[in-house]
C-alpha cells in the first residue's frame, strides 16, 4: 500500500506528463504484439500511440471518451503499417537482389567505369542512394518509387537531381568521364 502511495506521488511530481497509464500501456504492447509486431518493435509502437495522444492534445482536440480503447485502435492501426512497411522493404529487397545477380553474370562490374561509380554510390547518402538504384537500376519511374517509398513524388525528383549532380561531381573529380 506505501508502495502505491509513493507511486502515485511519484507521479503527481512528473505533472501526468504521460498520456497512458500503466493498464493502458500494457494493452498497447499486448494488441501490437498480436498484431505480430516484433518484441524489439514494441516500445516504438508505444511511443507511437503516446505521440498521437500527445499530438490530438496538442492541435485542442477533446481527450478520447475512453482512452485505452482508442489507444488500442490505434496500436493495430500501427501494426498493420508495419506489416506493409515490412512487405514494401521485402520486395525492394528482392528486385536488388534480382538486379545484383544479373549484373555478376555479365561481368561489368570489372570495368573502370562500374568501379567508380559503385564508389560514388557508396559516398552518396542512404536515400539519394536508394532512389537513384530504384530510378536506374530497377528501372522504376518517379511515381512508382514514390509509391514503393511512400514519399511524395516532389521529393523523390529533388533526390535523384541531388544524387545524380554529386555522383557526376565524383566521377569528373576521379577523371573517370
Amino acid at each position: 500500500m506505501l508502495r502505491r502511495k509513493a507511486r502515485r506521488g511519484q507521479e503527481a511530481d512528473h505533472g501526468g506528463d504521460d498520456p497512458l497509464d500503466e493498464a493502458q500501456e500494457r494493452r498497447v504492447r499486448a494488441v501490437l504484439a498480436l498484431g505480430g509486431v516484433p518484441q524489439a518493435d514494441l516500445p516504438d509502437g508505444v511511443q507511437q500511440v503516446r505521440l498521437r495522444l500527445l499530438e490530438r492534445a496538442a492541435k485542442g482536440e477533446e481527450a478520447p471518451r475512453d482512452v485505452s480503447a482508442w489507444a488500442a485502435v490505434v496500436a493495430s492501426r500501427l501494426a498493420m503499417d508495419w506489416h506493409r512497411a515490412r512487405r514494401r522493404q521485402e520486395r525492394l529487397g528482392e528486385r536488388l537482389a534480382s538486379m545484383r545477380q544479373t549484373e555478376h553474370a555479365s561481368g561489368e562490374d570489372t570495368s573502370l567505369l562500374s568501379l567508380a561509380v559503385a564508389r560514388g554510390l557508396d559516398d552518396l547518402p542512404d536515400a539519394q542512394r536508394q532512389v537513384l538504384v530504384l530510378r536506374f537500376y530497377a528501372d522504376l519511374p518517379v511515381r512508382g518509387i514514390a509509391e514503393e517509398l511512400g514519399i511524395p513524388e516532389g521529393t523523390v525528383k529533388s533526390r535523384l537531381h541531388t544524387a545524380v549532380r554529386a555522383l557526376r561531381a565524383r566521377l569528373h573529380e576521379d577523371e573517370v568521364v
